[in-house]
């Protein structure tokens, strides 16, 4: 079996997993998050922890899979999951107002965000930008989607980019 199966789901205190009719529900400090479980799957308690076990040999790979899943979703409803962005470039900035995000990029009009429900976007300077939340995939889709306004260039490196993102910078033309 994958080693990511077997290693057991580790409940902080304050947070409660139900199963219940094929959902698997996770309540925690920080939200609450519901997924369906897949038929191959069944999520069983251990003392304390719980583990995830496959039907059949054939199906361990899901089973690492829902392992991460569940695991995440415990993790976002304990500690939250953020994704930090850099607006690098002459003139780029963001404010934030409520749970809208106004981006100006260089384009002749500035771009307005609205946050989805569950994550909350922050400003701490005029070129970062913090994506909080407690769900994992959509605080990444969530800062996917505002750096795909302006991408980071590869003759000089401006756009908006994720604060450990490494931009490889390409050689102007010589003449």
């Amino acid at each position: 079996m994958s080693r990511i199966a077997k290693a057991p789901i580790e409940l902080p205190s304050g947070v409660e997993i139900n199963v219940q009719g094929g959902e698997v529900k996770v309540k925690g400090p920080k939200g609450n998050l519901a997924m369906k479980l897949h038929p191959q799957v069944s999520l069983e308690q251990d003392e304390k922890n719980y583990v995830v076990k496959p039907a059949s040999n054939s199906d361990i790979p899901m089973a690492g899979t829902f392992r991460s899943l569940v695991n995440n979703m415990v993790v976002g409803v304990s500690d939250g999951f953020e994704k930090k962005l850099t607006l690098v470039g002459v003139g780029y900035r963001a404010q934030v107002q409520g749970s809208k995000l106004t981006l100006a990029l260089g384009f002749s009009h500035s771009i307005e965000y609205k946050a989805p429900e569950g994550i909350t976007i922050e400003a701490p300077s005029q070129t970062e930008i913090i994506v909080r939340g407690c769900d994992k995939q959509k605080v990444g889709q969530v800062a996917s989607e505002i750096r795909a306004f302006r991408p980071p260039e590869p003759y000089k490196g401006k756009g908006v980019r994720y604060s450990d993102e490494r931009v490889v910078r390409k050689e102007a033309k010589k003449a």
